[in-house]
């Protein structure tokens, strides 16, 4: 599966299950963290479909050949 990571548009190539995450980081994509446990939402993105996510709790979903993850820049973090 591709990952598309915006507004830098890169993309990455990413196994199903993989961490978000470690994707991101293999891509030189830097998403802030704080707790890493989904409940500080320092890591939070959003996907094309409008969903938004916890990147610090979610791994790679199934059933798509590409996902695009818009990031936001939070200046508390």
């Amino acid at each position: 599966m591709q990952i598309n990571f915006l507004p830098d548009d890169i993309t990455v190539n990413a196994e199903v299950g993989e961490p978000l995450l470690d994707v991101a980081e293999r891509a030189g994509v830097s998403i802030p963290t704080g707790c890493l446990m989904g409940t500080c939402h320092a890591c939070t993105v959003e996907l094309d479909d409008g969903e938004v996510i916890r990147a610090c709790i979610t791994a790679v979903p199934p059933g798509k050949e590409k996902l695009t993850v818009h990031l936001f820049s939070d200046p508390t973090w």
